[in-house]
C-alpha cells in the first residue's frame, strides 16, 4: 500500500474519476497494526481497489478537514468528494471492512 506523504499527492489521488480508499493511521496505533494483518484478506474478498495510507500525525490538517477523529479510519473518495467514512469503532474486523468497502465502492 502506497504511503501518501504530501497534501498535493492526496489531492491528486482523491480527484480521480475512480473511487480511491485512504486508510488513516498512526505509528503508535495498535488497531492500525491489527488492521494491516487482515487487509490482504479484505483485498482478496473485495477485489481490485486503489488503496493508500496516510499518517494522521504527518498530515493532521487533512485528517481534521475530513473529520478523522479515530484511527484507523477508512475514507472513500471520488471526484474530490468524500463518499464514505468507516470510523475506527466499526473497523475492528475483516467482515466490517469488507462490508464497508463492498457497499461504498459499488455506489
Amino acid at each position: 500500500m502506497e504511503h501518501v506523504k504530501t497534501e498535493d499527492q492526496f489531492q491528486e489521488l482523491i480527484n480521480g474519476n475512480e473511487p480511491v480508499v485512504l486508510k488513516f493511521f498512526t505509528d503508535w496505533c495498535p488497531d492500525c497494526k491489527r488492521m494491516d494483518m487482515f487487509l490482504p484478506t479484505v483485498f482478496e474478498e473485495v477485489g481490485n481497489v486503489s488503496m493508500y495510507e496516510i499518517n494522521k500525525d504527518d498530515l493532521p490538517e487533512i485528517a481534521e478537514k475530513y473529520d478523522v477523529m479515530g484511527i484507523p479510519s477508512l475514507l472513500v473518495f471520488k471526484n474530490g468528494e468524500k463518499q464514505a467514512h468507516l470510523h475506527s469503532a466499526n473497523a475492528k474486523t475483516p467482515d466490517q471492512v469488507i462490508e464497508f468497502l463492498s457497499e461504498s465502492l459499488n455506489k
